[in-house]
Formats: structure tokens, sequence, C-alpha cells
């Protein structure tokens, strides 16, 4: 082992995991559906001042099955389901419009909380797609202006360019329209909430859908070993 990898080992294994005092959580006190018990801890997350609790990973798998996954914004969480939104022609894009599921994760070390959804994911209205961009940041619209997603660089200057032209057309035209542009709703049918627990005694509810059925049918719940 060399002396830079017995370094970064060290470091690794003085970092500690929720050095905070972390909140109970009583299962058996939950509501009957996720969606309900994912607006309390989102809202407990903010109070806790969890850094950008709005962020989630967003795993998908490419044509060959292969697993990919990157960090995205969520835009609601509703009775349909999760939302983000993404370029149609990302990567991202490609891969759900041949597997369209996916998984979600959120991390909330402030409270020692992750909860996890699981399901099958469908495309917004063309309409609610454009209302989605156009509810977003000047910067967030010459990020949706700015070249191809996922698409091999040529250069540095390349972009500078592409993006300086991007945000002068965002302030002009601040209801510019990007045709790939699309919402996404991950429907759940799973859904996990996973409470630390010091003593390592973690809670973990899941919310199941029997057989994946969709609509409105009842939750099962469960607990899982940690």
């Amino acid at each position: 082992m060399t002396d830079a990898h017995q370094g970064f080992l060290d470091l690794l294994h003085a970092q500690r995991v929720w050095d905070v005092e972390l909140p109970g959580f009583d299962p058996a006190a939950a509501p009957p559906a996720p969606l309900p018990l994912f607006h309390s801890w989102f809202a407990e997350a903010v109070a806790a001042g969890q850094v950008e609790p709005h962020t989630m990973s967003l795993a998908t798998v490419d044509a060959e099955g292969r697993p990919d996954v990157r960090t995205v914004m969520l835009h609601d969480a509703d009775e349909r389901g999760w939302h983000f939104a993404t370029h149609r022609t990302s990567a991202k894009g490609h891969q759900l419009a041949v597997r369209p599921y996916a998984a979600l994760g959120f991390y909330w070390p402030a409270q020692g909380r992750q909860v996890r959804v699981r399901g099958p994911v469908t495309e917004c209205a063309p309409a609610e797609s454009r209302a989605d961009l156009r509810a977003r940041s000047t910067g967030a619209l010459a990020s949706a202006l700015t070249g191809s997603q996922s698409g091999v660089l040529a250069s540095r200057e390349e972009l500078v360019r592409t993006a300086d032209a991007a945000w002068e057309r965002a302030r002009a035209e601040p209801d510019a329209e990007v045709a790939s542009w699309t919402r996404y709703v991950a429907e759940p049918q799973e859904v996990e909430f996973f409470q630390g627990d010091a003593a390592r005694r973690h809670v973990r509810l899941r919310y199941r859908r029997p057989d994946a059925a969709g609509g409105d049918a009842t939750w099962v719940r469960e607990l899982l070993w940690p």
C-alpha cells in the first residue's frame, strides 16, 4: 500500500457519521400513505438546516441494463409522484425512453434520514414542461439553452462562448422555449423511510403497493431489518 493510499484510508476512517442528536421516529404513528410523511420529513429537514434538501440521486439504467446515477433537483412531490426535469435528449432522457423506470434517493444527514423511491417514470405534457422551465430562474433557463447536455464538448472555450450567448438570450427572452426540456414524474411503487439511530437500531419503514399496482391501491406498510 502506498503512503498516499494509506493517507486516504486514514482520512476516510476518521470521518464520523451523524455527529448530531438524531430525532426519533415511531413507524406505528406514520400515515397510511407515504406522501404526507415525505412532506413532513422535508419540512423538518429544512428546519434542521439541511443543505439543499431538494436535491436527490436519480438512478436509471441504459439499454444494456447498466446502472447510471446523478444528482438532480426535485421539482414537486404530489399525488402523481416525484417530479424532476431534464433534456429529453440527455443521457438520462435516452435511458428513460428505453427503460422508463427509476429510483430516487434523498439523504438528509442533518437528521440521519434517507428516503428512497422506486417506480415507473412518465413524461409530463409539453405544456407542463414549458411551464416548468418558465417557473425557474434566469440561470436555469440559460443552462437549458446551453449546448447538448451529455454531449461531447470540444473545449472549455466553446462552453464559455455558448453559455455567454445563452445567458444573453435568457435575459432578453425569459419565455424562450427549449424543445427538449421535459418534466418527468416517477410514480412510486415503493417508498422507504430510513431513520438513523446512534445505537445502530435504524428504523426502516417501507410503503409498497401490492403487486406493484398503481392508482388508488392501498399501501402496505412493513418494517425492514437495518
